[in-house]
């Protein structure tokens, strides 16, 4: 075999750092537990990034460090704009170096295995504003097209009970009882809850009824149903809501969770009752919930911001 060329399949060493422990280690984890290439490499970038750190600051070998400069390195990759993911991999990266180390007897603990990363900010959903998406689902409310009608009534179901994309596909006829202004929906889990449909809703739903018959097929139990007869698909809904977005002029994408997430928020800000969003959007955690405080503080800052007169800054 020539020289360079390896057999395919070999492990090749990774390029050295200059520093015994961690070309052992690398060498390691090609090696011995028969990494990629591209996961060697990774696992190379963040702790070669590390020990030029602890160089600039004249640190001795990886044995000696403390989980106390772990913290520092920490704080100064937070500092430098890393991001929390990025800090969790960089920390396992240095949790295994040292793993490492005390199965060769360098080190007598792990002093990353005590630090935790900082956690990842919750993504806030995004919602519609209350008025807009009012106007919105009222804009060309007469037309008959059973279509539109269906559409319509799948758009006021999402936003008055918050359903998920999966609870409206498996609504059947038989979950709604107009008299009570109820619907039973099986939620994750394969978990029933009963949840209020507002009259709005009732009246969409009762709109797109009177014309669902020249689409469902016969013994068709499903509530939405396609052109085809049979119950909707879920790329059909996505797809729906956005044309029925476009042709009414939203000005941005439609999507079964925006309505959710705008249910949530809207309810929330009007009554403050978080366990009554929770149970209402079916959620097993509460902290699940929470995140929708988030948003009424934000819309509480915004009225406070505009409205109170000592919050203006002074220009």
């Amino acid at each position: 075999m020539a020289n360079g060329q390896h057999r395919q399949g070999a492990a090749v060493d990774p390029p050295r750092t200059g520093d015994r422990w961690l070309d052992a280690f690398l060498h390691h984890l090609a090696h011995e537990r028969r990494m990629s290439p591209h996961t060697v490499a990774s696992y190379r970038r963040d702790l070669t990034r590390l020990l030029a750190w602890r160089r600039e600051r004249g640190a001795g070998d990886w044995p000696a460090m403390t989980d106390g400069e772990v913290r520092a390195f920490m704080a100064h990759r937070h500092r430098g704009g890393a991001s929390p993911r990025t800090l969790a991999r960089e920390l396992s990266a240095l949790r295994s170096l040292f793993e490492y180390l005390l199965r060769e007897g360098a080190a007598g603990l792990n002093p990353a295995r005590t630090v935790r990363p900082p956690k990842a900010g919750k993504r806030l959903p995004n919602t519609f504003d209350a008025d807009q998406l009012v106007a919105l689902i009222d804009a060309e409310a007469g037309d008959d097209d059973p279509l539109t009608l269906r559409d319509t009534a799948m758009v006021e179901l999402f936003y008055s009970s918050g359903l998920r994309l999966a609870e409206l596909i498996g609504v059947d006829t038989r979950d709604i009882d107009p008299e009570d202004a109820t619907l039973t929906v099986v939620g994750k889990g394969a978990k029933t809850r009963r949840v209020p449909v507002g009259s709005a809703a009732l009246a969409a739903i009762q709109r797109w009824l009177r014309v669902r018959g020249l689409l469902a097929g016969d013994g068709e139990p499903a509530l939405f149903v396609s052109r085809r007869g049979n119950r909707i698909h879920p790329r059909t809904v996505q797809q729906r809501l956005r044309e029925w977005a476009e042709r009414r002029g939203a000005g941005r994408n439609l999507h079964p969770h925006l309505l959710r997430h705008s249910c949530a928020s809207h309810l929330l800000e009007s009554s403050g009752d978080l366990r009554a969003v929770q149970e209402l959007l079916g959620h097993a955690d509460i902290s699940t919930t929470q995140v929708y405080t988030h948003l009424d503080f934000q819309h509480l800052a915004r009225v406070y911001d505009q409205a109170h007169p000592r919050a203006k800054r002074k220009r």
